[in-house]
């Protein structure tokens, strides 16, 4: 993706400037804020990725879509502007989100399931969970009616996958191989 790189340098620079500051979590619900609005909002996200808008219209556009941001979101706002960047805000949010889960030792976790949890499933994949990592962990949920049943469990860059097609799949692969 383009300008990941760049995402990733301004939002380091912004949770540093926002923990020196003691602002760090005041940042967060900022670009939490800001990462949604800009998914959410097609004509938001086209505005300031387009290049006839000009720049000192793209920095009126987040003035006045986010006035009760923290300065230190302002000051990434004017960066932004001024290096002609504004169009990685949304990858900056996200990105800065990813850090700053990382720098409090927190993690989100994926859970696919075929139906929407029970408590009784939440629990087993929070069992798991405590296997996989240390970390405090947010859980997420979507619903997969091809999974069949049992789940699916993202986290970082491990999955575990506890679902019926996936069993399935490995019985037909073992018969095929027999």
């Amino acid at each position: 993706m383009a300008g990941t790189r760049a995402a990733i340098r301004y939002a380091k620079a912004v949770l540093s400037l926002a923990s020196d500051n003691k602002q760090a979590a005041a940042v967060q619900a900022d670009m939490t804020l800001i990462g949604q609005a800009i998914a959410d909002n097609a004509s938001l996200e086209a505005a300031l990725k387009s290049p006839v808008v000009k720049l000192s219209e793209k920095a009126d556009v987040l003035k006045a879509v986010f006035p009760s941001v923290s300065s230190e979101s302002k000051s990434l706002f004017n960066i932004l502007v001024t290096n002609k960047r504004v169009d990685i805000l949304g990858q900056v949010a996200t990105q800065f989100g990813i850090l700053y889960d990382l720098a409090n030792n927190k993690e989100n976790a994926f859970v696919t399931t075929a139906i929407p949890m029970t408590s009784e499933l939440e629990a087993k994949v929070m069992a798991k969970l405590k296997t996989l990592t240390t970390k405090e962990v947010t859980l997420s949920n979507s619903v997969d009616e091809n999974i069949l049943g049992g789940f699916i469990l993202r986290v970082g860059d491990q999955q575990y996958d506890a679902s019926v097609s996936n069993q399935l799949n490995t019985l037909k692969r073992k018969f095929t191989i027999n």
